[in-house]
């Protein structure tokens, strides 16, 4: 069988046991069992995080960096880095690798990648089957917002509560 690549998207900025992190590498390690390969930006954070679960999981890790982090460098849990020269080109890498992403607690950067796939599976230009999963409640009230405008748009993502559900919903969205 191919490898399953799920990318994950999150935040930089939480830290060793702070529960975003704790969760995403609840998160990794899930995927990482159920068989998936984990791809993320390769750096700190919920990167690292979801990268340290898998790896513990015996998993292999995707880290896709870009150059213009001059000072970021790419964390221990990464199998296999892949460089990119621009933020662009690196979400294009996430998106077109991935057969499922999902999302975690984050900022604009985290935003950027839950709105660019979440467009492209609602416009028809990312394959139906490629499910996007919203670990937690950090999501909902933007879900909730932007479905006021386009109710139709929540059937694109699906919310997971535990890693064990996000592993779950992956496969299930993937019909394995």
């Amino acid at each position: 069988m191919a490898e399953i690549i799920v990318s994950v998207f999150g935040t930089s900025r939480t830290k060793p046991g702070q529960p975003a992190y704790e969760f995403a590498e609840q998160v990794g390690r899930a995927l990482a069992q159920a068989g998936f390969v984990v791809a993320n930006g390769g750096y700190k954070g919920i990167m690292q995080a979801s990268a340290k679960g898998a790896s513990e999981a015996g998993g292999a890790v995707i880290g896709v960096t870009c150059s213009l982090f001059k000072k970021s460098v790419v964390n221990q849990f990464v199998t296999r880095e892949v460089v990119t020269d621009s933020l662009q080109e690196r979400l294009h890498n996430l998106v077109k690798a991935a057969q499922a992403y999902v999302v975690l607690p984050g900022g604009t950067g985290t935003l950027l990648e839950l709105a660019s796939v979440w467009e492209l599976k609602n416009k028809g230009f990312l394959n139906t089957g490629k499910p996007i999963i919203l670990a937690g409640d950090f999501w909902r009230p933007l879900v909730d917002l932007i479905a006021q405008d386009d109710p139709a748009c929540v059937k694109a993502v699906a919310f997971a509560q535990t890693a064990e559900d996000v592993a779950r919903l992956v496969k299930e969205g993937l019909r394995l």
